[in-house]
């Protein structure tokens, strides 16, 4: 994958993102609809849901899927909400997204195996031309409706593959800046604590 869709400029983009919230000890948190990760889950939960419909004959394995295609998105809009008083709760909901969408990529992989259909290496044309939609300004599913919703399963279960795979890429990168932010930086507790502790200096000088 081209390093530079590496997108999502880390992790600092929730302070630039729709709205943000923050009052005093609260940092500013939310605007998770501007996160490119957040807009791929919101795209590959709706291609899910149109995929199962047309596809999967099994309901249970219709509901596996488009339930782990749902907690991919959600997990991100409630991390993205509660960061701002728990560093290790979204710490969490982001790694819970990325086990989801783990799960729903491995799913789209057997469908593709179990009917002897091809895999597409990430080397191959139709498989680059899909990422790079990515780079399209105000994506949403109608970017991708052309092959989610071709008569050719085949094409339509590797354009997922290839979103969950981009998307993936960006949680991994997430989260690693989470996890250097919360080193770094503590969480709620430890902030509090600090500022608690320098008021008291300000106001109990010796």
């Amino acid at each position: 994958m081209n390093k530079s869709y590496k997108t999502d400029r880390i992790y600092n983009e929730t302070d630039r993102t729709n709205k943000t919230y923050g009052v005093g000890l609260i940092p500013k948190h939310g605007g998770y609809k501007k996160l490119e990760s957040y807009k791929n889950t919101a795209i590959i939960r709706q291609g899910t849901e149109v995929f199962t419909k047309r596809w999967i004959k099994s309901f249970k394995q219709s509901d596996q899927m488009n339930g782990a295609a749902r907690s991919g998105k959600q997990n991100i809009v409630e991390g993205s909400m509660i960061s701002g008083t728990s560093k290790k709760g979204e710490l969490k909901l982001f790694g819970t997204s990325r086990g989801s969408l783990e799960e729903l990529l491995e799913d789209y992989m057997d469908f593709l195996v179990d009917r002897g259909l091809t895999v597409w290496g990430k080397d191959d044309p139709r498989a680059t031309a899909v990422r790079k939609l990515a780079y399209r300004k105000d994506r949403t599913y109608k970017t991708y409706k052309t092959y989610i919703e071709s008569d050719d399963e085949e094409e339509a279960a590797n354009c997922l593959i290839c979103l969950i795979h981009q998307t993936n890429f960006l949680l991994d990168q997430q989260l690693r800046a989470l996890e250097k932010r919360f080193l770094e930086e503590g969480g709620f507790t430890e902030r509090l604590y600090r500022q608690r502790v320098a008021r008291r200096g300000r106001t109990n000088p010796e």
